[in-house]
């Protein structure tokens, strides 16, 4: 694995990459943060295409990321992640919808810690569910951070 970072409107991120796909992206005071001597070897670009697409989303010129991704979970945590690459964007969903669109009803609570488990922040969106009736909710990245990629993508971009 290698990983750099990249200087970004909320802060410094590390962008951790292992053969050539995306398998972790974390800001400044990230919780719960994995042990950054996991993350391999330090290089100038782990993965320049993260690098590229990561500048033009905040920008406001990407709304949809296309990166290998692989991210390492459980299978519960990957059907949640993947759920969340696909909600759109500019919108949120509901822990609860989440839920139903996984076909468990009842596993708010479950998918809630798998969305907090989520170790590729903003391009697979965790940062786009929500509460009920839309309340904010934690984040890993802190409140301050979701509200500022919410506003951004509600806006349209930068």
């Amino acid at each position: 694995m290698t990983w750099s970072t990249v200087d970004s409107p909320i802060g410094e991120l590390t962008v951790v990459a292992e053969d050539g796909a995306l398998v972790g992206l974390y800001m400044t005071g990230h919780r719960p943060a994995p042990d950054p001597e996991s993350f391999g070897e330090r290089v100038d670009d782990a993965l320049p295409a993260a690098t590229a697409q990561l500048t033009e989303y905040f920008a406001g010129e990407r709304t949809a990321f296309d990166l290998p991704l692989a991210p390492r979970g459980t299978a519960f945590q990957q059907a949640v992640w993947a759920a969340l690459r696909d909600i759109p964007y500019g919108e949120t969903r509901s822990y609860g919808e989440l839920a139903a669109a996984l076909g468990r009803p009842g596993a708010s609570r479950a998918v809630g810690l798998a969305n907090g488990r989520n170790p590729i922040s903003i391009v697979v969106p965790c940062h786009r569910v929500v509460g009920a009736g839309g309340k904010l909710t934690g984040y890993a990245g802190g409140m301050e951070r979701k509200s500022w990629l919410l506003a951004l993508e509600l806006s349209g971009g930068a």
